[in-house]
């Protein structure tokens, strides 16, 4: 497993998750309809909005995982490496990338084949994503990458 390196602008960046006072509170219905609506569009058993803090990925919404599941460490975060790039991140087959194949979650619950991830962008930094997830390997078609793209302008501050 290769964990993420740090955001170029890191401490800026954690700053700027912890301002948004988000971190470990309930779950909101604007959230939820958020992952409702990508893990339908992308036929996903799974989708998160997660914010990628200094040591875990806390996840604010959650479809298809247990409710006890809250969080994973940064280590094991594949939304860790999404929030380096601008545009979505995607994992067709995690089982034989590099990055991913030895990742407990991988062979381990919830057995990630596939991911892919945007990032969401608050006053100019990647605070965490919204991904979909599925233990099949596969790829995201257009429109599903698109669909994966279209919250950004609305998570700009």
């Amino acid at each position: 497993m290769i964990s993420a390196t740090c955001h170029p602008a890191e401490e800026v960046r954690i700053e700027v998750v912890h301002a948004l006072n988000v971190l470990d509170t309930a779950a909101a219905a604007q959230f939820d309809a958020i992952t409702k609506v990508a893990a339908t569009l992308c036929h996903a058993p799974i989708a998160l909005v997660s914010l990628v803090d200094r040591h875990r990925q806390w996840f604010k919404s959650v479809v298809g995982l247990p409710p006890d599941i809250t969080e994973t460490s940064r280590d094991a975060a594949f939304c860790a490496h999404a929030i380096l790039d601008q545009d979505v991140m995607e994992v067709k087959d995690a089982s034989v990338d590099e990055r991913f194949h030895d990742n407990p979650l991988v062979p381990g619950d919830p057995k990630i084949r596939f991911c892919a991830g945007q990032p969401l962008i608050v006053a100019g930094m990647p605070v965490g994503t919204l991904c979909v997830i599925d233990s099949v390997a596969r790829k995201l078609s257009t429109s599903q990458r698109i669909a994966l793209k279209l919250h950004e302008p609305s998570t700009r501050a």
